[in-house]
């Protein structure tokens, strides 16, 4: 039997995404083109563009599709970075500690190419951004291009406080964007009333097909496009459109996800009651309701997954896993744990298709692993005798 708690890095298809998408594949037709054939593929588009505004409290015109959450942060960081260089130097981006690799990577990239001074905001114990730590950094914001953060983060769960961020850097003339690849589909995540300037999700993090994600873009904020073509979507992201993945992706927006919370609370404390030296990261309340992230103390993540998918059960580590050389969680680390606490994190990820069988499943075969990875941790860090 094959048990699916990593809901956190893809969901399975909605049944209905899925039967929208295979008969949409159906239609042909460029939705640029003017022609009937062109213009029935382009209902399809805007049908789920108007399904995904109304699902983000955004207008339709303010949605831009993208390939995913990746291309959408890009394009937000990038675009406002270099649209905020146009009439004066403005090379400061304020980031909040612990974000996704896609924001990470590329504030790195654009403070090595581009001459971005990255500044970042300290996280604390459970993963929340320091809002005292981001007013000093806005204090003097003239050099400030933007700033950037995570809605909820996407490893311990945490919901960070967006108003409030969005209130400080405005207050100072600041856009903010935020990352809500994590958050979406989990907690309402409200465009118009949070005040954003923009704002990325992902499809498959929702049901959708893997592939299409969203920029939500206000329609006073301006950008720097990544790609150059056809002018298409406000000439923000040029190219022929996927009209069956927009429709699909609108469905499962529309569609309403089953309130996992119960499910979760009684798989933490099952954890806490099966192995009582389990940590529970994050903020203990206030977190997405499909995330439950521990650390095991003398226990390697990696070991722990493995064992757990040799018994039939997807988790995730929430550690990297670069060169081929494990690393510590970069989010663990910006709320003060060492590195060896660190590399003992997993994180389980409830979703749409989960059961109280696949909590219990979990449940039975968590003390096994645990004991097995404690005692090859434990092996590892034996002294080795010499001749």
């Amino acid at each position: 039997m094959s048990v699916y708690l990593d809901h956190a890095a893809t969901t399975p298809m909605l049944p209905e995404a899925l039967a929208a998408y295979t008969d949409a594949l159906t239609t042909v037709g460029n939705p640029s083109s003017i022609h009937s054939a062109g213009q029935r593929a382009k209902m399809l588009l805007e049908d789920g563009r108007a399904r995904v505004a109304a699902s983000l409290d955004a207008e339709p015109v303010e949605v831009v599709f993208t390939s995913g959450g990746t291309e959408s942060i890009n394009l937000a960081v990038k675009g406002l970075y270099w649209a905020r260089q146009q009439d004066r130097p403005r090379p400061r981006i304020v980031v909040a500690a612990g974000e996704h690799h896609a924001t990470v990577d590329t504030v790195d990239w654009l403070e090595r190419h581009d001459g971005a001074v990255v500044d970042v905001v300290p996280l604390d114990a459970q993963g929340r951004l320091d809002l005292a730590g981001l007013e000093a950094r806005l204090a003097s914001a003239e050099d400030v291009a933007l700033v950037t953060l995570l809605w909820a983060n996407n490893e311990v769960g945490t919901i960070q406080p967006v108003t409030e961020v969005v209130a400080l850097a405005h207050a100072v003339g600041v856009p903010v964007h935020a990352d809500a690849v994590a958050a979406y589909g989990q907690v309402p995540v409200a465009f118009r009333a949070s005040g954003l300037d923009a704002l990325s999700v992902s499809a498959h993090k929702v049901g959708g097909p893997v592939g299409i994600g969203a920029l939500v873009l206000g329609r006073s904020a301006t950008v720097e496009p990544l790609i150059h073509g056809g002018g298409q979507q406000r000439q923000v992201r040029s190219g022929t459109q996927d009209a069956p993945a927009a429709i699909a992706f609108g469905v499962a927006a529309a569609t309403a996800h089953p309130d996992v919370r119960g499910l979760r609370d009684r798989l933490i404390a099952g954890v806490q009651d099966a192995v009582p030296s389990a940590v529970l990261r994050g903020d203990p309340v206030d977190r997405l309701p499909g995330n439950a992230h521990f650390t095991f103390p003398g226990c390697e993540g990696d070991s722990l997954l493995f064992l757990l998918d040799a018994a039939g059960i997807a988790v995730s580590t929430g550690s990297a896993c670069q060169a081929g050389v494990p690393e510590a969680s970069h989010v663990l680390l910006a709320m003060g744990l060492s590195e060896d606490e660190a590399r003992g994190a997993l994180r389980i990820t409830l979703g749409h298709t989960s059961t109280d069988a696949d909590v219990d499943a979990f449940l039975s075969a968590l003390p096994d692993a645990v004991a097995r990875a404690s005692a090859a941790g434990m092996a590892s860090r034996q002294p080795v005798l010499g001749r």
